[in-house]
């Protein structure tokens, strides 16, 4: 549905300025935003493989298994149904580790392996989420960001005075919408509510 949507935009958009005689303003700004979109890609693609290969290093440096430890207690809060040392553990807590520091790009793989253990944890039926699924999802979406990177490449990209400015109302908003979600997922546990 959204492809026709920003199809019929696009058309719209292109016909409404040939039709007001702009069509050399109308290339420049197609150009513009092309290399825009080029650059930007690049921009993210740089920090993305810096961060995804600093995970890297972390994991082998044992790092990633003091940052599961220290996130243990929480995760066997949310999700009191996974067992001990189950390898979902490990890939939430990367995600969640990758969430804090703004990266959901890097959280990406992790989250996809966390998603992949959780269902078979719930035995592998792929047309219903189980409560831990349902719950991870909300919490990945949600995710705290103590330093929100992306966001603040996203604003250095395009020209901002104080690229880093936003850290404190993403950390208050992003802290409000997870415990949202955590309460909420903590209800439908209840059975409250359903995911």
């Amino acid at each position: 549905m959204l492809d026709y949507l920003w199809a019929a935009m696009l058309v719209v958009g292109v016909v409404w300025g040939l039709m007001q005689g702009k069509a050399e303003e109308l290339t420049r700004a197609i150009l513009d935003g092309g290399r825009a979109a080029v650059e930007l890609s690049l921009t993210m693609l740089g920090i993305m493989c810096v961060w995804t290969g600093l995970l890297e290093v972390g994991k082998q440096a044992g790092l990633l298994k003091q940052i599961n430890r220290l996130l243990r207690p929480v995760i066997r809060w949310l999700f009191p149904h996974i067992p001990e040392d189950h390898p979902a553990t490990e890939a939430i807590s990367l995600s969640f580790a990758a969430d804090l520091l703004g990266l959901g790009n890097a959280a990406t793989p992790a989250a996809l392996k966390a998603m992949k253990e959780l269902q078979q944890l719930g035995g592998g039926d792929k047309t219903i989420a189980s409560h831990e699924i349902c719950t991870f999802l909300i919490l990945n979406i949600a995710s705290i960001q103590l330093l929100p990177i992306n966001m603040i490449a996203y604003r250095s990209q395009y020209g901002s005075v104080d690229p880093a400015a936003i850290t404190g109302p993403v950390l208050v908003a992003t802290l409000c919408s997870t415990l949202v979600g955590v309460v909420f997922c903590k209800l439908a546990a209840r059975g409250r509510y359903s995911c």
